[in-house]
């Protein structure tokens, strides 16, 4: 396997199901990742160290996801300058709004990309990553572009099979 180019942090392993979006997406990409569990709360000094080492070891952007307090993200952008992406979880009575907000206020130079909540916010971190890292990667940035076409010619075909219902119905 190819050397990660993307650490994904998840805050609990409960939080795998969500997570995993991201890393499907950078598969679709054919982007080399690598996954843990660490914790903001419970293991600081295990996610300090990882994250503290991850550019020596080829990471170049780290995807974070975290629910309720979500202080992830915010821990991991502290203690590097690789770009951070946060993707926030419900976990809580919130519905993961607290996630959301905890991701999104960061403090001025304290950058964090935020995400949806969610699945599709996980998805969105792994194509967003991919657009990252296709700065400097011109096969990625093609793969990016069908990509982009493949979303633009499925609405089209929506858009052609929503036109034929309606002269069917008469519309």
């Amino acid at each position: 396997m190819d050397k990660p180019l993307v650490g994904i942090l998840m805050g609990s392993d409960n939080d795998y199901d969500i997570m995993v979006e991201a890393a499907k997406a950078l598969k679709e990409f054919g982007i080399p990742f690598e996954m843990t569990v660490s914790s903001a709360h419970r293991s600081p000094r295990r996610t300090s160290a990882y994250v503290q080492g991850a550019r020596d070891r080829g990471i170049r952007v780290l995807i974070a996801g975290a629910g309720a307090a979500a202080h992830l993200a915010g821990v991991v952008a502290a203690e590097t300058i690789l770009p951070v992406v946060a993707v926030p979880i419900d976990s809580s009575a919130l519905k993961g709004l607290d996630a959301l907000l905890a991701t999104v206020q960061m403090p001025a130079g304290i950058p964090v990309a935020t995400m949806a909540i969610g699945k599709a916010g996980a998805r969105n971190a792994g194509i967003f990553t991919a657009q990252i890292l296709a700065q400097a990667d011109e096969d990625l940035a093609k793969r990016l572009f069908q990509f982009k076409e493949g979303l633009a010619s499925g609405v089209e075909s929506k858009a052609d099979s929503l036109r034929k219902k309606m002269e069917k119905d008469n519309l």
